[in-house]
């Protein structure tokens, strides 16, 4: 006798399966979604300062990390005659270049030289080790606070400066910097930026210049010389540079039709 076969009875339930597989996804993805909305601000700050950092050596650097305070200086100079007021900034810089925390950099600041000149201004002449690596134009990082004791100097007396670049006689020939013209010039545009854009010093207030190694201090005979010749010099301006006298259209059409008017030699 033929046994009979049992139908299978339809499971109409599967669907149960793959809904449970959804909503354990979707939520897995809102655990995720929650760690990252949950996530350490300072560590993120850190992390986004640091990218920053290695893609712009400015933009790693805020209001916030200033080193000086221009208010509470400008209050102690106020009642002080000139002479005064640029002791108070040379100490100033002094004071502030302490916080660098760098052993080595900490070293270099004692030979910082600040003098003033017989006109009034005053020169600030910085090791170029101080400020940069070897045959590059970045300010180092450990720098910065020196500089941003510079800039509040600057914006105390409200004066103008130039900031001049100086190499030794070395030659230099790289990609980027094809002799010493432009190592000094870019040292000097990189140090004006820094003010600028890191510490608040007006821009109409500064000026870069290059000098490569037209203006040694000494001769460049040995390594000693040579890195005495490697510096930048700030230049606190006692007056105001004159503004450019620039000639209107008017003004030039007499010139003109005067050259017009001049007798023509035989042709």
């Amino acid at each position: 006798m033929a046994k009979h076969k049992h139908e299978e009875h339809e499971n109409h339930e599967r669907w149960l399966v793959s809904y449970a597989d959804f909503i354990t996804l979707l939520f897995a993805f809102f655990v995720v979604m929650y760690s990252i909305s949950s996530i350490n601000i300072g560590k993120y700050r850190t992390v986004s300062e640091s990218i920053k950092a290695a893609l712009n050596p400015l933009a790693n650097q805020s209001g916030a990390n200033q080193v000086f305070s221009v208010g509470e200086a400008k209050l102690a100079l106020q009642g002080r005659n000139p002479t005064d007021a640029k002791e108070f900034t040379i100490r100033r810089i002094r004071e502030l270049a302490q916080v660098i925390k760098d052993k080595p950099l900490k070293d270099m600041v004692a030979f910082v030289n600040v003098v003033q000149t017989v006109n009034g201004d005053v020169v600030i002449t910085i090791p170029d080790r101080l400020l940069f690596n070897s045959g590059e134009a970045t300010v180092r990082t450990e720098a910065l606070p020196f500089l941003g004791g510079l800039g509040g100097a600057i914006l105390e007396m409200n004066r103008h400066a130039r900031v001049e670049g100086h190499t030794d006689n070395v030659p230099i020939r790289t990609a980027q910097f094809p002799s010493n013209w432009e190592l000094s010039a870019a040292r000097a545009v990189m140090v004006v930026r820094v003010l600028s854009e890191l510490y608040g010093v007006p821009a109409d207030h500064l000026a870069a210049v290059g000098h490569a190694d037209t203006r040694p201090v000494t001769a460049n005979s040995d390594a000693e010389q040579r890195a005495k010749n490697r510096r930048v010099e700030v230049v606190i301006l006692e007056q105001a540079p004159a503004a450019p006298i620039l000639q209107s259209g008017k003004e030039s059409e007499p010139s003109e039709q005067s050259a017009e008017n001049m007798p023509q030699g035989p042709p």
